[in-house]
């Protein structure tokens, strides 16, 4: 995966509506985020179509997401993240080690929304599948964030191998948003092997209770969102 040269860019917004149901206040509740998105090679600098979804289903949850303790993985530009420090949890937001001109952008998106990297966020360079001491300094972990993390087969070992460490021995769980590229991809094994479960949540009951269609949001994309917890 290369850092990319950024060259031509553009302001993307993504605006999350609600209705707000304290103390009988009937006025809608409205997050608006910025993301600057970079037209360039790497991955990490424009949104993918699984993080709104990730975001969405964040939005939905919105009053439970105050004080957990939150971890993106492979962020890129960071918007489910972002989403989830407006929202009041404690968040850190990782990607590559190896890109850090994507750590610098992702502290930009950060910053175009307010958040303030090292006070309102944290930001962090990781590599899947190495257990350094900056990862076990993560634990413990209420809510592990991603999107599109399966995207190169090769490495969904080494994505999964991160989760089951940082889930092992807790009640956390990780929340993954992603597009079915192949139907002969399948993590199912690899799931076993690490201690631990999956399961599809239902996106047409949750759109039915959020009043928002989620098909407008993914267009005919397959995409889906993925609960795995340890067991």
């Amino acid at each position: 995966m290369s850092d990319g040269r950024p060259v031509n860019g553009q302001l993307k917004k993504f605006v999350f509506r609600g209705k707000s149901a304290s103390n009988g206040d009937t006025r809608g509740e409205y997050l608006e985020i910025v993301i600057p998105e970079l037209l360039s090679a790497g991955y990490s600098f424009y949104t993918w179509p699984s993080a709104p979804l990730l975001a969405w289903y964040l939005w939905t949850q919105r009053r439970h997401l105050r004080g957990l303790r939150v971890l993106e993985l492979g962020c890129g530009t960071g918007l489910p993240g972002i989403l989830a420090a407006k929202c009041g949890a404690h968040v850190t937001l990782t990607d590559s080690v190896a890109l850090p001109r994507s750590l610098l952008h992702l502290s930009d998106c950060c910053e175009a929304n307010g958040l303030v990297p090292g006070r309102d966020v944290h930001l962090l360079g990781l590599a899947w599948g190495l257990f350094l001491a900056e990862v076990h300094h993560l634990r413990p972990v209420d809510l592990l964030l991603a999107s599109d993390c399966f995207y190169e087969p090769s490495q969904f070992e080494e994505v999964l191998s991160t989760v089951a460490y940082l889930l092992d021995g807790t009640d956390g769980r990780f929340l993954c948003a992603y597009q079915e590229r192949s139907a002969d991809w399948s993590i199912e094994a690899l799931l076993k092997k690490w201690g631990l479960k999956g399961s599809l949540l239902d996106l047409d009951s949750l759109s039915e209770s959020s009043g928002v269609d989620y098909r407008a949001l993914i267009g005919d994309r397959s995409l889906h969102l993925l609960e795995i917890i340890s067991v």
